[in-house]
C-alpha cells in the first residue's frame, strides 16, 4: 500500500510538470493575494453592518496565525489599516464591487483544480462566476460569525470559570484556540475547494487523500520556509523595502504549489484506481 501511494505522488509530481503547474500555481497565488483585499474590504462592510468591533484582530489571527511569522507580518499590517478604515453598509456598491473581484481568487483555484483533475469545464460562465461570489459570500459570512463568537468567547470562559473554579486548568488549555479555529476554517475550505470548484463530480472519499497530503505538506513547507527565512533568505539585500512582500509572495506561491499537487495526488489514485478496475474486468 505505501508503494502505491508513492508511484501516485511520483505520478502527480509529473502530470503537475505536464499541466503547467508551476504557472497555474504563480496565477493563483497571484490572483489570491490581489482578492484578498476586496475580500476583506467585503467583509469589513458586513462587520460594520453588525457592529463587529474586534473583526480586524479576529481576521488577522484567523488568516495568519498558521503562517511563518516573516510572511505574515507584512501583509497582516497592511491588511489592519484595511480593515479598520471605517466601512459603510454591506449593501453599497463599493462593497458589491469588491465582492465581484474577490472572486477572481475563487476563479484561479477553479482553473488549477480543473487542470489538475484533467477536468473538462462545460458549466456556463454565468453559473460558474455566480458559484464563485457564492463562495465568497460564505466565507465572508463564516468569517463574520467567527468574529461574533470570539467576541463572546472571553465573556463565555470567565463566567464558566465563576460557576464551575474547578474546570479553570481545563479552561486554561484553550489558550491556542485561535490555532485550532484557523486549522477547522482551513480544513473546510480545502473539502469545498476539491469537491465543488473543478468540472465533475467527486466523492470524499477520492478527495481526502489529497487533502491530507496537502495539510501534512503545508506544516512541513511552512516549518522550513521559516527556518529558511531565519536562517539562509536575504530578501533585504535583494529586495530592500520590499523584503516582507515578497517573502509573503513566495510562502504564497509555495503554498499553492503543494495545493495543485494535492489536486494531482487525487488524480493520480482515482487513474489507478480505474486501472486496475479495468484490469479486472478485462
Amino acid at each position: 500500500m505505501p508503494g502505491h501511494y508513492l508511484r501516485a505522488a511520483a505520478n502527480a509530481i509529473a502530470a503537475f510538470n505536464r499541466d503547467d503547474g508551476w504557472a497555474i500555481a504563480s496565477h493563483v497565488a497571484l490572483s489570491g493575494v490581489i482578492a484578498l483585499f476586496p475580500f476583506l474590504i467585503f467583509c469589513a462592510s458586513l462587520a460594520a453592518y453588525l457592529d463587529l468591533g474586534q473583526f480586524a484582530d479576529t481576521v488577522i489571527h484567523l488568516v495568519f496565525d498558521i503562517w511563518p511569522a516573516a510572511a505574515a507580518k507584512p501583509l497582516a499590517e497592511e491588511i489592519r489599516v484595511v480593515l479598520t478604515v471605517p466601512r459603510g453598509d454591506v449593501l453599497t456598491f463599493g462593497a458589491l464591487v469588491s465582492l465581484f473581484f474577490a472572486s477572481s481568487g475563487v476563479e484561479a483555484v477553479r482553473l488549477g483544480l480543473n487542470r489538475a483533475y484533467k477536468a473538462r469545464e462545460t458549466r456556463p460562465y454565468a453559473l460558474v462566476r455566480l458559484q464563485g461570489l457564492a463562495f465568497v459570500l460564505v466565507a465572508a459570512a463564516a468569517s463574520a460569525t467567527i468574529a461574533f463568537l470570539l467576541v463572546f468567547a472571553p465573556l463565555a470562559f470567565d463566567l464558566a470559570h465563576r460557576l464551575a473554579p474547578q474546570l479553570a486548568d481545563r479552561l486554561a488549555r484553550f489558550d491556542s484556540w485561535r490555532l485550532g479555529i484557523s486549522a477547522a476554517v482551513l480544513i473546510a475550505a480545502l473539502l469545498a475547494s476539491h469537491r465543488w470548484l473543478p468540472a465533475g463530480r467527486r466523492r470524499l472519499g477520492e478527495i481526502a487523500p489529497g487533502i491530507l497530503a496537502t495539510l501534512a505538506a503545508w506544516w512541513a513547507a511552512s516549518q522550513g520556509f521559516a527556518l529558511y527565512l531565519k536562517g539562509f533568505a536575504n530578501y533585504v539585500g535583494t529586495y530592500a523595502g520590499l523584503a516582507g512582500i515578497m517573502a509573503a509572495l513566495v510562502f504564497v506561491y509555495l503554498m499553492a504549489c503543494i495545493f495543485l499537487l494535492g489536486g494531482e495526488f487525487n488524480a493520480a489514485l482515482m487513474a489507478s484506481r480505474n486501472g486496475a478496475a479495468a484490469a479486472r474486468g478485462g
